[in-house]
């Protein structure tokens, strides 16, 4: 762990595990119009709108695939993006960025996630479960259940899964931060709002600390040539890690 990591540097150490941990820091991006403030998309209708249908579109179309599976799948891509970095940071160095509504901004992609930049990079004064699930998370997933009849459990249970992947995949680019990583992964999930989205169960190999099986299911088994995902409630006990059948889109 760096002994005196900025908030800039922590983000781009980050993104060296992948592109999913990917939040920019460059100043030099303010001057792009095209970076909207992560606010917008939660108040905007549109923004979900076409990210869902585009999904939607990915996976077969509005005849083989449900708008609901659709933005099922859409949000898993959203929450991945955004859990991923900021517990990455956290975990090697010991530092939570602030992931406000206002400073977080993102802009469309058609060809993969969306991209992430954070302006004015600094510590946040709460702990990461507070900045991700409170400023982030509940109200992404209110803004997506607004616009499509998809349970909260699921998206939920989407947000969970998340969580113990980034932790599984941070720990295999960075073994020595992989302890760290099942902490702070586990004090994410302790948040009230994800009480009841899984268990941590014991370690099964390549994890570290412990394995996740959740309690609901992401719906992908409703997509065309779909299937469940190692951790899905739909498939018998466990024995091995979890592993996701899902495109992160």
């Amino acid at each position: 762990m760096d002994p005196t990591p900025t908030v800039s540097g922590a983000l781009a150490d980050a993104a060296r595990v992948g592109p999913f941990f990917e939040i920019g820091a460059n100043p030099a991006e303010e001057a792009d119009p095209t970076w909207r403030p992560f606010r917008d998309l939660v108040e905007d209708p549109e923004p979900l709108r076409a990210r869902i249908a585009h999904v939607r579109s990915v996976l077969g179309g509005a005849d083989a695939v449900e708008e609901r599976v659709a933005a099922s799948i859409a949000l898993q891509g959203l929450a991945a993006r955004l859990v991923s970095g900021p517990l990455a940071v956290a975990a090697l160095h010991g530092l939570v960025p602030a992931v406000t509504a206002d400073a977080l901004h993102w802009r469309v992609s058609m060809t993969g996630p969306w991209p992430l930049w954070l302006a004015s990079p600094g510590p946040a004064s709460t702990g990461l479960p507070d900045v991700l699930v409170d400023e982030l998370l509940a109200p992404l997933i209110g803004a997506v259940r607004a616009r499509v009849g998809v349970s909260a459990k699921v998206l939920w249970g989407n947000v969970a899964s998340s969580v113990a992947g980034a932790k599984r995949v941070l720990a295999a680019d960075r073994p020595r931060g992989a302890e760290a990583a099942a902490r702070v992964a586990a004090e994410i999930l302790d948040h009230p709002a994800l009480g009841g989205a899984g268990d941590r169960l014991p370690a099964a190999p390549p994890d570290v600390g412990w394995s996740f099986r959740r309690r609901s299911c992401c719906l992908y088994y409703r997509v065309p040539g779909g299937g469940t995902c190692g951790d899905c409630v739909l498939t018998g006990p466990r024995t091995g890690a979890p592993r996701s059948a899902r495109p992160r889109s």
